[in-house]
């Protein structure tokens, strides 16, 4: 009898709370195996079949998050709390995936009025229940929070119109470097950042968020001077670089591509 009590608390909330590993190893370990990283690193698909083999590291994982308090949580640095947010909302949205995986084809088959992935409070943190969109918008998104809108590069909604999944996980330490490289990374996606018929065809990430382009970046006031940053990345001829450098450049939305972003075999 002493064993299993044993461990039921090696994995109690206070427990787990005491150990929180800010590197995010658990995680690290689970992206480094099941995501895989296409089209010469700009995107990434997840091997889901097999993360779902890997299930019970995922939940220790997801766990260990739960168990952090609130008054724990703002006593880190601002880097490490924005750093656990993003694993967090990663994490959390790889679980929810599993819930159904493979009977769905996209994020959307929970519902979107009853079931909405993004608003139904399926986990816990800070001792209260919470949704993925409570991560996203009530924290990360908070005004005076972070504001940092490079954030949209590094959350993934498991779809493949969405920033790819990291290959890593995020860390406090180097998270201004991760989510540089993630800006870079997806900004250089033709497929879904480019100059195209006379015009700069974006995300709708840009569009749904276009009040966040304005916050956070020095000298940075609107989306197009966010692109202009990037010109390099979103143009290979340089009269269309000079365009978008100048701010000139005539913007339209991509359609978004909500199918399930799982490793094809």
């Amino acid at each position: 009898m002493l064993r299993p009590l044993i461990a039921l608390l090696a994995f109690s909330p206070a427990a787990l709370a005491q150990g929180f590993d800010p590197a995010h190893k658990a995680w690290d370990a689970l992206l480094k195996k099941h995501v895989v990283v296409i089209s010469q690193g700009k995107a990434s698909q997840v091997d889901y079949a097999g993360l779902a083999k890997n299930r019970a590291a995922l939940k220790a994982y997801l766990a260990s998050l739960s168990a952090v308090s609130e008054k724990e949580f703002d006593a880190w640095a601002q880097p490490q709390r924005m750093a656990f947010l993003i694993n967090a909302y990663n994490a959390f949205t790889a679980e929810k995936i599993l819930t159904r995986y493979p009977r769905l084809q996209s994020i959307w088959d929970f519902g979107k009025l009853f079931g909405n992935p993004f608003k139904d409070e399926f986990f816990t943190l800070f001792d209260r229940k919470f949704s993925l969109d409570g991560i996203e918008h009530d924290r990360l998104r908070k005004p005076g929070a972070y504001d940092d809108p490079r954030v949209h590069f590094a959350l993934n909604c498991a779809s493949v119109g969405c920033p790819m999944l990291r290959e890593e996980a995020y860390v406090g330490d180097r998270l201004d470097a991760q989510l540089e490289q993630q800006a870079e990374r997806f900004l250089s996606d033709a497929t879904r950042n480019r100059f195209a018929n006379d015009r700069l065809e974006v995300s709708k990430i840009f569009d749904w968020f276009k009040d966040d382009w304005s916050r956070g970046v020095r000298g940075i006031q609107s989306r197009e001077q966010y692109f202009a940053r990037y010109s390099r990345l979103l143009a290979g001829d340089p009269a269309h670089r000079s365009l978008i450098a100048q701010g000139r450049a005539p913007l339209a939305f991509l359609e978004y591509d909500w199918t399930l972003n799982d490793l094809r075999k």
